[in-house]
């Protein structure tokens, strides 16, 4: 009988994230806390290089390869990606409306009118919309999370 318990315990123990909606993915989260992407956008050089964990809304994600997912705060307003070498996290292509923690490397790059042009384009493709070049006028500042784990709720 105690054998039977401890199976049950044990199974519980395994079911109960699963049962709570939550996808763990990558690394184990390392941060104790997330901070707001609002806090983070305000002043992102002051993040650049560092580990940082965010808290927010999915709204978009890769639908080709899962290799990353866009984030926003609880206004809707501030937005980051979160950015995983393909293959090594997957991203849920479904995903987009869940609450996601995600932790990773806080990254900056500079980029030419043509790399936005072609990052752009990229992006498009992937998302299956339409691209109008016309509208990227100049080059651009991109900050990203190169995402090292994340967690996905219901």
């Amino acid at each position: 009988m105690d054998l039977m318990k401890s199976l049950i315990a044990l199974l519980l123990a395994f079911s109960l994230p699963a049962l709570a909606g939550e996808l763990k993915l990558g690394k184990p989260l390392t941060q104790k806390e997330a901070m707001t992407i609002d806090k983070l956008m305000a002043s992102p050089d002051k993040y650049v290089n560092k580990t940082v964990q965010v808290k927010g809304k999915i709204t978009e994600v890769c639908q080709d390869m899962g290799c990353w997912m866009m984030l926003v705060d609880a206004e809707g307003t501030k937005a980051v990606r979160i950015k995983v070498n393909d293959g090594e996290i997957t991203f849920p292509k479904d995903a987009s409306g869940k609450m996601a923690v995600a932790e990773g490397k806080f990254t900056k790059r500079e980029l030419t009118k043509e790399q936005a042009i072609a990052a752009a384009k990229h992006e498009a493709e992937e998302q299956k919309k339409e691209f109008d070049a016309s509208k990227i006028k100049s080059g651009t500042t991109v900050y990203q999370i190169q995402g090292t784990g994340a967690v996905i709720t219901q």
